[in-house]
């Protein structure tokens, strides 16, 4: 992992094409901007962590544990 201290208004720049801003820092929080193509997935970390888990149970689960759908008249 890269440890980098920037102060607000400062900038890091990620490969060729995506940057993140510094744009607040208030007590603990610290507000930053992306900019990176639209091709480029940004997610919180604790969203991606539980669609992940999802996924992963969504995979491992049988067709058999699936409830039997309801028939209409």
């Amino acid at each position: 992992m890269l440890v980098i201290t920037r102060k607000s208004g400062e900038r890091i720049r990620i490969g060729d094409d995506i940057t993140v801003t510094v744009l607040e820092i208030a007590g603990s929080s610290v507000r930053i901007g992306i900019d990176a193509p639209a091709n480029v997935a940004i997610y919180r970390h604790e969203i991606w962590e539980e669609a992940a888990r999802e996924n992963q149970a969504a995979a491992s689960t049988s067709v058999d544990e699936l409830p039997s759908p309801k028939h209409t008249s």
